[in-house]
């Protein structure tokens, strides 16, 4: 892991994994898309759309194109790493047009103050970025600040995990995805409470949005689906996922699944991840929404 650039609540680098993010949205861009055009087609016309912890700006080219389609408008991009900010400014701007403004902030979420330092959006869209922080009611009410009223708060977090690996690999023993996911969710909740000033919040994100006085709430889900053998740069990203994963993850794995994921992993190996032709990626990404008042 490479040195820290920026602070984050979950200690994660997530500078160093820039690469990761650019395969994820590579693999969600039909899915991204299909989320985007149900949400613009709500928007009036030269809608503000702050994307808020836009990591790589993989979604935020889409609502770029969008906004495009339907003679402009105005993209906000902000993250609190610099590194991540600066690519998703360049990735945006590289399909935005001049018919799209985009203005780059850096910018933290766990701010209470960020409405004042952003302009009245029509949409506020937050991606798997509320679930990272000390505070995630107080979170959204802060997402549903930077609304103006009548504007939407859409967040993507949950939906259907993701499936990547046949059930038996012809080595160790079978089931070792299930075995895999429940290691994850046991990391998560390390994670969460890892993370100073960690406050729980024991419901869903739908009554969430309630609690921040939103309105007309609801949720939809877009399928990511890649059968395999899966995009050439599918055992890449599922090879630095599986890496991540065993490298928080190794204490909550018996010994045999250790070795198993480690034969995955390794390059030099005959059963590295490469070398499969059965790898998939399949899954389901949801949005929760509102508006406020």
């Amino acid at each position: 892991m490479g040195a820290m650039s920026a602070h984050t609540h979950d200690h994660i680098d997530w500078a160093d994994r820039l690469a990761v993010l650019r395969a994820a949205d590579g693999l969600d861009s039909e899915a991204q898309a299909a989320a985007v055009a149900r949400l613009v087609a709500q928007l009036p016309n030269g809608p503000t759309v702050v994307d808020l912890g836009c990591g790589a700006g993989g979604v935020s080219t889409h609502f770029a194109r969008e906004l495009a389609a339907r003679d402009g408008g105005t993209i906000v991009l902000a993250d609190a790493t610099p590194e991540l900010l600066g690519e998703a400014e360049r990735a945006v701007r590289a399909v935005a047009g001049p018919p799209v403004e985009v203005r780059a902030v850096r910018a933290d979420l766990a701010d209470a103050e960020l409405p004042a330092r952003l302009p009245a959006a029509d949409l506020v869209w937050a991606s798997r970025v509320v679930h990272h922080l000390p505070d995630q009611q107080a979170a959204v009410a802060t997402l549903a600040a930077t609304v103006r009223p009548g504007g939407i708060v859409a967040l993507a977090e949950g939906g259907l995990s993701f499936a990547c690996l046949p059930w038996d690999l012809g080595l160790g023993r079978p089931g070792l995805e299930d075995r895999l996911r429940a290691a994850q969710a046991e990391w998560f909740a390390g994670m969460r409470e890892g993370i100073d000033g960690s406050v729980p919040m024991p419901y869903g994100w739908p009554i969430a949005l309630k609690h921040a006085g939103l309105t007309g709430i609801g949720s939809f889900s877009v399928l990511v689906d890649h059968p395999a053998p899966g995009p050439d740069t599918l055992p890449g990203y599922l090879h630095h996922h599986l890496s991540q994963l065993a490298e928080h993850a190794a204490d909550l794995l018996t010994d045999d699944d250790r070795s198993t994921l480690a034969a995955l992993l390794d390059p030099a190996g005959p059963h590295h991840l490469a070398n499969r032709r059965d790898l998939y990626l399949l899954g389901a990404r949801t949005v929760h929404y509102g508006r406020r008042a």
